[in-house]
């Protein structure tokens, strides 16, 4: 059942509009708001497929109802109804995201046209989620035990944040897993989350895979070279088996985490990053048991 919202001041357009698309499909379910902000408030508790709105309105214009619905649901396709002197305006809400306009009166296979290709649209949308869901489930944790429970809410509380994290255990109790639930569930996670295994990583080359490198800095850099943390730029940065870092490799990390800057090998030019990092250790490190004292 698709849901489809109208948002229209006249109650004669309103109802044409109603009748015209429920008589097209048994499976339109069309609801009906009399201006901009009963429309809004709708929108905002009820998960709308669609939404048709008319331009001029009192209370609210239909510019500012689009403006507001992309702020609270973006994914909604936004369909404007234009009297015949508002067409400058309609083409102004498509550079704000419009998914179409109607002119007045409307004409009926372009309405119809528009409002299935419009639900298609957002049918798409839905399956590309439902495939990432998928995707993500490589990382699934499985489980309801009193300690996956805690974990699983303190992921939830975490993983929105920008705060940084450590992720302490034994091998094999899942650091990994954790990590990228982090990232998931996080603002950023349509950027990337790059992996770093500090351990399998010689301490003389450390610097140049985190940092990155100019060419001729030392031997072998026959080219410059973008690191870790540039390329999880805007994303994620899982530091595993940070316990294994080297000690001049752990304060420019330090640095990048107080400033946001990194430099590279062999250059004294900054460069701007923006990284979460996600650390993770087998190692007590409050005991000091590991190769290098963090």
């Amino acid at each position: 059942m698709s849901k489809i919202l109208i948002i229209e001041d006249e109650a004669a357009i309103r109802r044409v509009l109603k009748k015209i698309i429920s008589e097209e499909n048994d499976a339109y379910q069309v609801e009906e708001a009399e201006d901009g902000l009963v429309g809004i408030e709708m929108i905002s508790k009820t998960d709308f497929d669609l939404v048709l709105c008319d331009i001029k309105m009192p209370k609210m214009d239909g510019v500012e109802v689009l403006e507001k619905v992309k702020k609270i649901k973006p994914e909604i396709p936004m369909v404007m109804i234009s009297g015949h002197g508002d067409l400058d305006t309609a083409v102004n809400t498509m550079r704000l995201g419009a998914f179409d306009y109607i002119s007045k009166p409307p004409d009926l296979n372009r309405l119809l046209n528009t409002v299935r290709i419009a639900l298609d649209r957002t049918a798409l949308v839905v399956e590309n989620k439902a495939l990432k869901k998928k995707v993500s489930k490589k990382y699934e944790m499985i489980g309801d035990s009193e300690g996956i429970s805690h974990i699983k809410n303190m992921i939830e509380k975490v993983a929105p944040t920008d705060a940084r994290v450590l992720i302490t255990g034994p091998n094999g109790t899942g650091k990994e897993l954790v990590a990228h639930w982090l990232h998931e569930k996080s603002e950023r996670v349509k950027a990337p989350m790059v992996e770093v295994n500090c351990a399998a990583i010689p301490s003389e080359l450390i610097e140049s895979e985190l940092f990155g490198h100019v060419k001729g800095s030392f031997t072998g850099a026959n080219k410059d070279r973008a690191g870790k943390f540039e390329a999880a730029n805007k994303g994620t940065i899982f530091l595993d088996e940070i316990g294994d870092m080297s000690l001049s490799a752990q304060a420019k990390v330090l640095r990048a985490l107080q400033e946001n800057r990194i430099s590279r090998v062999g250059s004294d030019k900054d460069i701007k990053v923006d990284v979460r990092v996600v650390a993770a250790t087998n190692k007590d490190l409050k005991k000091g048991n590991c190769r290098r004292k963090i």
